[in-house]
């Protein structure tokens, strides 16, 4: 079991022993002791929360724009530019086979690794080419992301801090973010990522040390971001594979709850579950056309 994984159990299971091991210290209905309840409290060892009002008041040069708004994946010169690739780095075994695999898998009309369809979360990069709207929050100390593709968050973090301890950090399908403002662009390095059924394009892996690098831009008076994206993984491509991607503000629309319920997607053709249940109705109408 590598140490991430570890973590990750250890961090489970201390959260689900903090209530318990709060209540065995006083009979039920009693009062918490505050030093049992701060216990109880996520918290960071040594420095402060992005919310925290005193790491928001803390002085800091003013950013050179602002994210806030909301954003829409510019797709207007074909809806597959919403992938990474072609061109394509230098792939090793594992994605080359996957590249093999999915192109196999088009040619009899199947889907390839539809984790997506099964309710996985896309993850960074995916989650930014998905056709919904992204939310972005401007904070001195953070930019929160919301995605309207499962109400997906993801945080970019501006108040100075640095990345996680490797052996404590839990992995996310999002990563973690660390930004900082280089002249009139902001830099977002993003680690730790949950590699399980979590793929770039058509299925393509990623390994522990996957790790992604935007350089984020406002053009056009500020109605286009223009993100260029460095992606690395030494255990599955050579060098850096490099993307370009727009998106457009959208100022007349929100975004709304959403959440992936394996069910409904019986009703999307696109997914392994819609097509399986697509068949089931088709069978089902031929044998009602029979009896007739």
């Amino acid at each position: 079991m590598g140490h991430r994984a570890k973590a990750l159990i250890g961090a489970l299971l201390s959260v689900s022993l903090l209530a318990p091991a709060a209540a065995q210290t006083a009979p039920r209905g009693a009062a918490i002791p505050d030093a049992q309840f701060q216990k109880m409290i996520p918290q960071h060892p040594g420095y402060l929360g992005a919310l925290a009002p005193e790491n928001l008041k803390k002085e800091r040069p003013a950013p050179p724009f602002d994210l806030t708004g909301t954003w829409f994946v510019d797709l207007r010169e074909g809806f597959l530019k919403f992938m990474f690739g072609p061109p394509y780095p230098q792939f090793h075994a594992e994605a080359q086979q996957a590249v093999a695999d999915a192109q196999a898998a088009a040619k009899e009309g199947k889907t390839y690794r539809d984790s997506i369809g099964q309710c996985y979360p896309p993850g960074m990069p995916m989650i930014m080419t998905r056709v919904w709207p992204h939310a972005f929050i401007q904070l001195p100390t953070a930019i929160y992301m919301i995605s309207g593709f499962n109400n997906a968050v993801r945080t970019i973090y501006l108040d100075g801090r640095g990345f996680s301890d490797p052996d404590l950090v839990v992995p996310s399908y999002n990563g973690e973010s660390i930004g900082k403002w280089e002249g009139d662009t902001l830099v977002v390095t993003t680690r730790y990522f949950e590699t399980d059924n979590h793929w770039i394009d058509q299925g393509l892996p990623i390994s522990d040390d996957f790790q992604l690098v935007e350089r984020i831009k406002l053009v056009e008076n500020g109605t286009v971001m223009e993100v260029e994206y460095t992606l690395t993984d030494p255990q599955n491509w050579d060098g850096e594979w490099k993307n370009t991607k727009r998106y457009v503000r959208a100022d007349h629309t929100d975004i709304n709850e959403s959440h992936c319920i394996l069910q409904y997607n019986e009703n999307l053709p696109g997914t392994n579950l819609g097509k399986q249940a697509a068949d089931e109705r088709g069978a089902t109408a031929a044998e009602e056309d029979k009896g007739d």
